[in-house]
């Protein structure tokens, strides 16, 4: 799909798939690319711009990531964030140190209102008196723009180095109290410089920034919308598939469900949907999914379920590897689907509900570790007998997926399902899979929903909205840990269930939901109560990062 695109080069920054997700919220198609792409790549991509992310090295430093000198040269403008800034100045010939005061988190910056980066910008915090007041001394000291120029705000700090001088040609536009080169502009050459970050909600104007870059420096159209996107992948999947036949993994989730909802509209009949129920959905899923997509739904398309639970608890016997697991469950999905595929005649597709952050997880996309693989990218065999693979949502991130979901006509109960892995249970049940594991995580995860929800439409009903606590994803998962209880007088040694809840805005980072107490309670009491192997009930408290939002 031919579109107009900015790229972000990632150094190993913990937030690349934030930097391009603020991007596509101003409307412009964004794509994540290791640094050590070749300059003569992204000519040929021909991006709108290029953004540098953050990374963990000095780069000073021998062997640090760098780039090419020549990508400044381009005339297409760059926008460096944090090391991706300070890089850009060293490579240019500016200087960049170790800071004598580190600068961590929400940090006061006073901004020149003047840049093209902060256009309108500079004014939420205007009534704040914790972040707006008189420059200190250090302030005056780094003053590099008159006051009547000057704006503040608040922005998210991470560093250790700061640019101690900056490259030929460059004009300061923000400083803080250690940092006297918070931001830098060579306008003529389109080059600019940020030592914050401007992805993170911390930075009250971050989009705002973003925005500015992209659309305004940029000169970005602004034309990634989720009608036009469905609108041409419709078009492009009639063009590819002609009249073949595709085959579909749906497993009720929201990304099989939109791609099961796109491919419908595209071609009809020529898709077939393979319900997979390996034993690891929660409780009474695979009904519910046979309810929505089977002959008495309203989808145009032909349905098939597979009960294969014996087959997967057979295969994940003794496994109790996390990588391993993934791959034993991607590698039946695939068995079943050519098993299935002969069945039904010949099958010229095999489509994915593959999206975005399943890419870039697993390694093939950017720069950052691999955290986990995911079945639909990083667990497929080695033979795979369709002559393709389709992936009609592999360009969205969650929320995009859930706009193209309402846009498809699908239901909201549908769209705004919690997201479920792939993997299913699997990854929610520490160690190895038993078809006793998977009854008590199915039992306790009821309940846990059941009282969130309870306690949640009880305080709308109240109060008119949503409580601030309501998490936007919360299950229980089963821990491998077995203890000493009590219960009825009789010594116990039981399993420990996890709840986890967590907010997040597009789940790149997450932090645990302040379940009320006296909810947490009840579903612990309810639980041991109600749930056979159960006597202890743990709250996870992580946040992502470090941790990841499953467990596995």
């Amino acid at each position: 799909m031919e579109r107009e695109k900015v790229i972000v080069l990632d150094f190993g920054g913990q937030y690349n798939q934030l930097v391009a997700r603020r991007v596509r919220e101003c409307n412009v198609y964004c794509e994540i690319y290791s640094y050590k792409t070749e300059l003569a790549k992204i000519k040929e991509m021909n991006p709108k711009g290029i953004i540098l992310t953050g990374g963990p090295n000095s780069c000073y430093e021998e062997g640090a990531p760098t780039y090419d000198k020549g990508i400044f040269e381009l005339g297409i403008p760059v926008l460096g964030l944090c090391y991706g800034a300070q890089l850009m100045m060293q490579v240019l010939g500016g200087k960049v140190e170790r800071a004598q005061d580190r600068e961590y988190g929400k940090t006061r910056t006073l901004i020149d209102k003047r840049s093209p980066l902060f256009s309108n910008t500079g004014s939420l915090l205007d009534s704040d008196k914790a972040f707006a007041g008189p420059l200190t001394e250090k302030e005056l000291k780094n003053r590099s723009f008159d006051e009547a120029d000057t704006l503040v705000t608040q922005v998210w700090m991470s560093h250790f180095d700061y640019i101690s001088r900056l490259a030929e040609g460059f004009a300061p536009v923000a400083y803080t109290e250690n940092c006297p080169y918070a931001a830098a502009q060579n306008t003529d050459a389109s080059l600019y410089a940020i030592q914050f970050h401007p992805e993170v909600l911390h930075t009250l104007e971050g989009t705002k920034i973003l925005y500015n870059f992209v659309r305004n420096i940029c000169g970005c159209a602004g034309d990634w919308r989720m009608d036009s996107f469905v609108e041409t992948s419709i078009k492009n999947i009639r063009e590819k598939v002609g009249d073949g036949k595709v085959l579909l993994a749906l497993s009720g989730g929201v990304d099989s469900s939109v791609a099961a909802g796109l491919l419908s509209r595209a071609i009809g009949k020529q898709l077939t949907c393979v319900f997979v129920d390996h034993g690891l959905l929660r409780k009474d899923e695979g009904d519910e999914v046979e309810a929505i997509f089977g002959p008495g739904g309203n989808f145009d398309l032909n349905f098939i379920r597979v009960n294969a639970q014996e087959r997967y608890y057979t295969k994940l016997a003794g496994v109790s590897e996390p990588e391993r697991k993934r791959k034993i469950i991607g590698e039946e999905f695939i068995r079943i689907f050519e098993e299935e595929s002969k069945k039904i005649g010949a099958v010229d597709y095999l489509a994915q509900g593959t999206i975005y952050p399943d890419v870039v997880e697993s390694g093939l996309g950017g720069e950052s570790v691999v955290i986990k693989s995911h079945h639909n990218v990083g667990g497929l065999p080695d033979f795979v007998d369709f002559k393709e693979i389709i992936e009609p949502l592999r360009d969205l991130f969650k929320d995009e997926v859930r706009k193209a979901g309402l846009e498809l006509g699908l239901p909201e109960r549908l769209v705004f399902r919690q997201p479920f892995p792939g993997p299913g249970l699997g990854v929610r049940i520490v160690g190895e899979v038993t078809a006793d594991k998977v009854r008590i995580v199915q039992d306790a995860d009821a309940i846990y929903r059941e009282e969130v929800d309870k306690a949640a439409a009880e305080y709308k009903t109240t109060h008119g909205e949503d409580p601030e606590w309501m998490p936007n994803q919360y299950f229980a998962a089963l821990t491998n840990m077995q203890s000493v209880g009590v219960m009825g007088d009789e010594r116990t040694y039981d399993y420990a269930i996890a709840v986890r809840a967590v907010k997040t805005i597009d789940f790149m980072t997450a932090e645990a939901a302040n379940i009320p107490w006296e909810v947490l309670q009840t579903v612990m009491s309810r639980i041991i109560n109600e749930v056979r192997g159960v006597n202890r009930v743990f709250y996870d408290l992580t946040s992502k990062p470090p941790g990841t939002i499953e467990l596995e």
